[in-house]
């Protein structure tokens, strides 16, 4: 689906002190899509998601939404325009519950008969969450805080929903499960930018992808091309499996 760019990196250059992780970047994210940027350990993927969230500022280049230049303003004020993350790792209060997670995902916004709704369409999505509504979030599994993490993340009622790493540290088939969650995320009219180092899961839901290598994206295609193409397998990711 591509009804115009939503999300765009046009040369950005950023890092961290006098260190430059991304050099001259250029991606765009079409609404309705699911796009996955692939690539080793400190390649700059997570980099690149701070970067379009104000959390690492921009040298040189710009980020838009929806053609709005968007470097150079805050955090929550980017968070406000409707993009959010699913950090790496999740990053949940653990000592509050899961309710109190959710209700902090929506600290931005002042509807609060439909942040309770929302909340039941949390529930609805996350059955999970439901029975441990209650329950402190550093008690629950890691798929179970992974769930926790998307639902936060969603009840800002993100345009644009960043994630960062959503298989990290899941069994097999709770990747499987996270990755149906994105499609009927996707599904419902979210647009979705990941960063993913399991390439093979990521490339089966993304519309397309791109792979990056020390700060520069080398490769750039179809997730249909780039799943058949034997440069990415080798050259950049090791051997996918089938």
């Amino acid at each position: 689906m591509n009804d115009g760019t939503v999300l765009k990196l046009e040369q950005v250059v950023a890092g961290y002190g006098p260190s430059e992780v991304l050099r001259s970047i250029d991606l765009e994210v079409n609404k309705g899509e699911t796009v996955c940027l692939l690539g080793s350990n400190a390649a700059g993927k997570s980099t690149t998601l701070r970067t379009i969230l104000g959390m690492v500022r921009t040298r040189s280049g710009s980020v838009t939404l929806r053609g709005e230049a968007i470097q150079g303003l805050t955090t929550p004020e980017i968070v406000a325009k409707g993009i959010t993350m699913v950090p790496e790792n999740r990053r949940l209060f653990s000592k509050m519950s899961v309710r109190e997670n959710l209700e902090i995902g929506a600290n931005l916004r002042k509807d609060k008969a439909e942040i309770i709704e929302d909340i039941d369409r949390m529930f609805g999505l996350f059955p999970r969450l439901k029975e441990r509504v209650t329950q402190r979030a550093g008690t629950l599994s890691g798929g179970e805080q992974q769930m926790l993490a998307i639902g936060r993340a969603l009840m800002a009622r993100p345009s644009v929903l960043l994630m960062d790493e959503p298989s990290m540290g899941l069994a097999p088939i709770l990747v499987e499960q996270v990755f149906e969650t994105i499609q009927e995320i996707n599904g419902q009219g979210v647009t979705i930018f990941l960063v993913e180092q399991n390439a093979n899961v990521a490339l089966s839901i993304a519309d397309r992808g791109y792979v990056l290598q020390t700060g520069r994206i080398v490769m750039h295609d179809t997730a249909e091309n780039l799943l058949a193409n034997p440069e990415l397998s080798k050259a950049y990711l090791g051997e996918l499996e089938g």
